[in-house]
């Protein structure tokens, strides 16, 4: 009887574990302003790793650290590696809001120097042959899907309400325009993941605003403010706390796969430039972010607060301030990571890059 009891309970347990096991992917959708692999590409990389947790629906593209349409070619370049054509890749918003190039030149004059401007660089490419091919001078040979981002993000969430998780590391623009056409849509969405903003800790040139909110401060608003019901912040408060250094780039390098080898020719040759500088250093915001839908165990330490962003143009435009909940009544609270084992998340981030 005893025996008969304990092979009940194994096979209870074995049920268990089996169900478990075979839960159902979470629904993401990637709203990315890729410009390099180390960042958004490989926040992407680590997705597609793990398809049993992560279903990637889509990527959507947003202007920030590129225009949206030269971004889409570093995206598609990751996808052809990857071997992940099939996925969809929709073009978003074309510009910010409101911020304009002439007045992020007008901020630098008026009151930088702002080291870095991301797309607001250069003006937005007008046809493909202003834009550059990704790593290796080829261009992919794909195309973006017909629907645009915006269209996308609103039919596909409306097919799942509640299971679709927005995994959002650029600018928010794509996420607002969806929020603002469609206001009942913030009760449909499972989560919103994203990195940006600060609330303690300042930017690396010492402004005080991070860049992806810098670039479409209204947009952050627009999120912030919104009725979404678990948001997770990934500002500067946890970025600035993650960094790799040359020994772990030799960690990742000495793994010899396609994605290894994308990794050591932009790592290594442009940013930080580990092959040239050996103390140099690299920040890996996005992959952070990415992480967390994966494995949130290496997050030690998190606040949660009602936050909204300085729209008013001077030198704190982009910046987070407490929220004035007489103004959006509406709005949840952001829950801000702060803090993180940062050798716990390195393990989860090199065994996903140097996956044969």
């Amino acid at each position: 009887m005893y025996t008969d009891s304990l092979r009940i309970c194994i096979l209870l347990i074995c049920g268990l574990l089996a169900g478990l096991c075979q839960a159902d992917p979470e629904k993401v959708i990637f709203d990315t302003d890729c410009a390099f692999f180390n960042d958004d590409g490989a926040a992407l990389v680590m997705l597609l790793e793990r398809p049993r947790q992560a279903e990637v629906l889509g990527l959507t593209i947003v202007p920030g650290n590129l225009w949206a349409s030269q971004g889409a070619e570093y995206m598609f370049h990751v996808l052809r590696l990857m071997k992940r054509p099939e996925i969809p890749l929709h073009l978003g918003a074309q510009a910010p809001l409101v911020h304009t190039r002439a007045m992020a030149l007008k901020e630098n004059r008026d009151w930088g120097p702002i080291e870095y401007l991301g797309a607001f660089e250069n003006d937005p490419p007008q046809s493909q042959s202003e834009l550059k091919p990704p790593f290796g001078g080829k261009f992919s040979g794909l195309t973006p899907a017909r629907r645009n981002a915006i269209d996308f993000l609103i039919e596909t969430i409306d097919q799942s309400p509640g299971q679709v998780t927005l995994l959002a590391i650029g600018p928010m623009t794509n996420v607002a325009i969806a929020l603002r056409l469609r206001p009942d849509l913030e009760s449909k969405i499972r989560r919103l993941v994203f990195m940006g903003g600060t609330v303690h800790a300042r930017n690396y040139d010492n402004r005080a605003a991070e860049f992806n909110f810098w670039f479409d401060p209204e947009a952050a608003q627009v999120v912030l403010r919104s009725g979404i019901r678990q948001k997770t912040m990934f500002g500067l408060d946890i970025c600035n706390r993650a960094r790799i250094n040359r020994t772990h780039f030799d960690q990742i390098v000495a793994v010899k796969t396609p994605i290894t080898e994308l990794f050591r020719e932009d790592m290594g040759n442009r940013y930080p430039g580990f092959l040239k500088k050996r103390d140099a250093q690299s920040y890996i915001w996005d992959c952070l972010a990415a992480g967390y839908l994966l494995d949130p165990s290496f997050v030690v330490k998190r606040e949660s607060a009602y936050l909204d962003v300085d729209t008013s143009f001077g030198k704190n435009y982009g910046a987070v301030i407490p929220l004035d909940r007489t103004l959006a009544p509406q709005a949840t609270p952001v829950e801000v990571i702060l803090d993180l084992d940062f050798r716990r998340f390195f393990e989860l981030y090199k065994g996903l890059l140097t996956t044969p």
